[in-house]
């Protein structure tokens, strides 16, 4: 299986991975006319071999058999979409999605197809505006329409809810807000608190919700740790906040060698391309003199760059600079 490499997937999968918190999402943000036809049965996890290479890359494979209050079988798969921007391509991935699942189906020797209702939840940055109608990516005169293959996807935009109506689920609304805040470092700090009092009473559930805020709270700090803490582990908050101390330590120091990494980067490339520069310089004009090899010294690697484009059209050393 493929290794889920994203914080968000794993602690989506993670939050997935227990029956009752997945049922009540389902029951919560699907369409009002499916959600009344599902049994207060916890949905089954359906194992999720069906999904090739190429979609365990980027997509999170969850597909889950749901009685009816009459006692037949649904197959819902919901698509958890992360990232900060509205992907207008999601039905085709969910269509393509759909195609293998009913694949499978057919070659187990079923006679009809199972009905599949895709959920895809999404807590990017910015409002979700990307039509829930396959159609919509269909580029045909409306009286064709009604002839082609179409189907809607429910959406759930976290950042379009409020915090309270995230879910009736304690547990499930705590985790939710953590997510709905990823991308809003700012605010999540301040709602830190309330994250951990909403995990109460679980405490791998909360170390879990914890961890994933370490992990993507670029705000996040050593007493947003405690604060959460006290509220998540009531009477035990010292043990927990200094054993995930450690983590956010771990994650400076590791943030820090990337930024040094990066910034090393940024230098080596910056010095090549001011030597570059100067290497044309004198072949086009000869000697360089101070005040240009100090202006050179300290550009910016797009005026590097703007440079030696204008040095092959400049009659005068001077022009090039300007």
């Amino acid at each position: 299986m493929t290794k889920i490499t994203q914080p968000h997937d794993r602690f989506l999968k993670a939050l997935l991975s227990d029956p009752d918190k997945t049922g009540t999402l389902l029951r919560e943000r699907l369409p009002k006319e499916v959600a009344e036809l599902l049994s207060s049965e916890p949905p089954v996890l359906v194992d999720g071999t069906f999904i090739d290479g190429e979609f365990r890359e980027h997509l999170t494979d969850r597909l889950f058999k749901v009685k009816t209050q009459e006692g037949k079988a649904a197959y819902i798969y919901a698509l958890i979409e992360h990232k900060s921007y509205a992907d207008e391509w999601v039905a085709f991935q969910l269509l393509r999605y759909m195609v293998r699942i009913w694949e499978r189906f057919l070659k187990e020797g079923q006679q009809k197809l199972p009905p599949i209702v895709p959920l895809v939840v999404y807590h990017g940055a910015r409002e979700w505006t990307v039509p829930n109608q396959f159609s919509a990516l269909l580029e045909a005169d409306k009286g064709l329409l009604h002839h082609l293959l179409d189907f809607s996807f429910a959406v759930t935009d976290l950042g379009r809810i409020a915090d309270d109506d995230l879910s009736q689920d304690t547990h499930l609304r705590a985790a939710l807000m953590a997510m709905k805040y990823a991308f809003h470092s700012a605010d999540g700090v301040v709602v830190i608190p309330q994250i951990g009092k909403g995990a109460q009473g679980d405490p791998e559930f909360a170390k879990l919700v914890l961890r994933y805020l370490i992990q993507t709270y670029r705000g996040m700090t050593m007493a947003d740790v405690q604060a959460y803490a006290e509220e998540a582990f009531p009477g035990e908050a010292e043990h927990y906040a200094s054993q995930f101390a450690r983590e956010m330590m771990s994650k400076g120091r590791q943030e820090g060698r990337q930024e040094g990494r990066q910034e090393g980067r940024q230098e080596g490339r910056q010095e090549g391309e001011s030597s570059l520069l100067l290497r044309q310089l004198h072949r086009r004009f000869g000697e360089v003199p101070g005040w240009a090899e100090l202006k050179v010294a300290n550009a910016t690697i797009d005026e590097l760059e703007t440079w030696g484009e204008q040095i092959f059209d400049a009659e005068t050393l001077e022009a090039v600079f300007k």
